[in-house]
């Protein structure tokens, strides 16, 4: 797929791609955005190939862009998004492609602030009723980390997040693909938050 570099140039490991991350996220939120090589030069570069620096899992709700959020430009990030972060077999196999396949020594899984599908399980699981389609499904695959929050001080859904990235981390780190991965040291895993109100990102 060759090895058009980031925008930013490359990184040595998980702790410099964070730390990137980190930095645009900072820019992000002070409106500071850097000139990004968006133009028909880069694109034409990484139509021919890509080295994107991390993996990254978020929801599927507009108002959490990844690569805005991050302040990232074309070839730099590899994006899954579902909503809550739900894993399933596509999904799980999407981040095993990014961090086997294209080499981001990083894979990050990026709760937020008011999840609207996190929100959706709280309720289903506090009156349970029929959803149609596969919304049954994402409220299934979310319920164990909101079930780990019962009984639990604070705001339930700000809790059900952190509880549902720290799930989800565990989930993928049972992958045959990632685990060993991370073993070797040559991935990084991590949990974020972000915060609607502020654009901030916190490292969990």
């Amino acid at each position: 797929m060759g090895t058009v570099p980031p925008t930013g140039g490359s990184v040595a490991d998980g702790k410099q791609a964070l730390e990137r991350l980190l930095a645009g996220n900072a820019r992000f939120v002070v409106a500071q955005e850097q000139d990004l090589d968006e133009g028909i030069a880069r694109r034409i570069a990484v139509s021919k190939g890509q080295h994107p620096f991390a993996t990254i899992l978020g929801c599927v709700d507009s108002r959490v862009p990844i690569e805005l959020v991050f302040d990232q430009g074309l070839g730099d990030l590899v994006v899954v998004r579902s909503a809550g972060g739900a894993l399933d077999q596509s999904v799980i196999g999407s981040l095993e492609f990014g961090v086997a396949e294209l080499h981001t020594p990083l894979l990050l899984v990026l709760g937020h602030q008011r999840c609207g599908a996190l929100d959706a399980t709280l309720k289903a699981l506090d009156k349970p009723t029929d959803h149609p389609g596969k919304l049954g499904y994402l409220v299934d695959t979310l319920a164990p980390a909101v079930r780990q929050i019962a009984g639990k001080s604070g705001d339930r859904l700000t809790n059900a997040v952190h509880a549902n990235v720290t799930h989800v981390l565990a989930e993928l780190r049972r992958s045959p693909v990632i685990a060993p991965l991370e073993k070797s040291g040559n991935l990084q895993l991590a949990g974020a938050y972000y915060e609607l109100d502020t654009g901030k990102v916190t490292v969990t």
